[in-house]
C-alpha cells in the first residue's frame, strides 16, 4: 500500500500504522479512510494528500 504525505504539513500516512488515535486501524488504505478524515498534524482534508514519490 503506498504512503500519502500531506501537501500542507508534509505529515505522511503509512497504511502500516495507520491513524490509531483518529480512528484509523492499521492496514488501512489510504482510500479506504472515511471522508471525513483530517491530518492529524494541521486538520487539513484528504483531498490536500499526494501519493508519496
Amino acid at each position: 500500500m503506498k504512503k500519502y504525505v500531506c501537501d500542507v504539513c508534509g505529515y505522511v500516512y503509512n497504511p502500516a500504522v495507520g491513524d490509531p488515535d483518529n480512528g484509523v486501524e492499521a492496514n488501512t488504505s489510504f482510500d479506504d479512510i472515511p471522508e471525513d478524515w483530517a491530518c492529524p498534524v494541521c486538520g487539513v482534508g484528504k483531498d490536500q494528500f499526494s501519493p508519496e514519490e
